[in-house]
């Protein structure tokens, strides 16, 4: 490197330095630094070190000296994340089945360098990705950043739209055939990201898994079905639209056990209305939406809960109970 080049980049590279080379229990000493800036081929002395260390400190930069004969030195503490928040997000990109095993070490990769390299040996221990229930489509984050330019664009979109045969395949709905919706926002519910978005043809919302879409073209033509989309409010649209949420609206009420308790409050939250009864049981009065996968997850509680009220609900789970038993009922009496 070029003398004059050098020194005026010098402070530069003393940050490149720091932040690649130290952390509070990595410190470095003022010869370290400069045998560090002469591999760049940038003669130092210690008191020009001294002022570009203070020139850094008053652009912001935390720069930390600690002052002993033997440990002593500089590190840089300041960095835009903390070990534990970068964990937190190492976690979070191992989990989601949304992003592929390879697209996960790439992204690991990339959160290792906002720490120093101390730390990041420590989250390459904690590095496991495993591939079950990843997705498999890489094309996920091109088809993500169409989406909100077509959003930013006010345009419609065009794709093919996926699902699973019988036999665990994937193939496209109704022969292939495009569909031409115009979108409004992406939800996050349970793993999976979904497109929300007005379908002129049916004059609704309507939603799609981002994962099953495929050849994806930002259309030319503006989106339609603004009145509409305008009176939705996502969180409510989440509610109502997914899982055991999704459904015709009742207060309902269960007589459950203590013991799960803990469930329940988990499912429906604190606002409740509860009761002790004199046999030791409690109720529960909660708002939600009836549906085939509400049945299902109570379904899962066995004994320990009963729907108490309303008459009709007791009534309908029982169908639904009983429906359940019949199946396997007929398939005894065939043997």
């Amino acid at each position: 490197m070029a003398k004059g080049n050098g020194q005026r980049l010098k402070a530069l590279y003393i940050l490149k330095i720091l932040q690649e080379n130290s952390d509070e229990k990595h410190l470095l000493k003022t010869q370290q630094i400069i045998d560090r800036l002469e591999c760049y081929g940038i003669p130092a002395e210690r008191k020009s070190v001294y002022a570009d260390i203070s020139a850094l400190k008053e652009l912001g930069y935390e720069i930390v000296c600690v002052r002993a004969r033997a440990n002593g030195g500089y590190y840089l503490k300041n960095r835009s994340f903390e070990l534990p928040e970068l964990k937190l997000l190492t976690d979070a990109v191992q989990a989601s089945r949304l992003i592929t095993v390879k697209k996960s070490r790439q992204l690991i990769s990339k959160l290792e360098t906002l720490a120093s390299p101390f730390e990041a040996k420590q989250l390459n221990r904690q590095v496991y990705v495993s591939d079950r229930n990843k997705t498999d489509n890489e094309t996920i984050y091109e088809t993500i950043d169409r989406l909100h330019e077509s959003m930013q664009k006010n345009r419609q979109v065009r794709f093919q739209y996926l699902e699973w045969t019988a036999d665990g395949k994937k193939k496209c709905r109704h022969s292939g055939a495009f569909y031409e919706v115009s979108p409004y926002f992406l939800i996050w519910r349970d793993e999976n990201y979904y497109l929300v978005a007005y379908d002129a043809k049916a004059q609704i919302m309507k939603h799609y898994r981002v994962d099953k879409i495929q050849a994806l073209s930002v259309s030319e033509h503006d989106r339609e079905g603004t009145e509409v989309a305008a009176k939705v409010n996502p969180a409510v649209y989440t509610e109502e639209k997914f899982g055991m949420f999704a459904g015709n609206e009742e207060i309902v009420t269960l007589r459950y056990d203590q013991s799960i308790a803990g469930v329940l409050f988990d499912r429906f939250g604190q606002d409740v209305s509860v009761r002790k009864l004199a046999d030791g049981n409690y109720t529960m009065r909660v708002r939600l939406s009836l549906s085939q996968q509400f049945y299902g997850w109570l379904t899962g509680l066995g004994v320990e809960i009963e729907i108490v009220a309303p008459a009709y609900v007791r009534d309908e789970y029982k169908a639904y109970i009983q429906g359940i038993l019949h199946v396997y009922q007929e398939k005894e009496r065939s043997k």
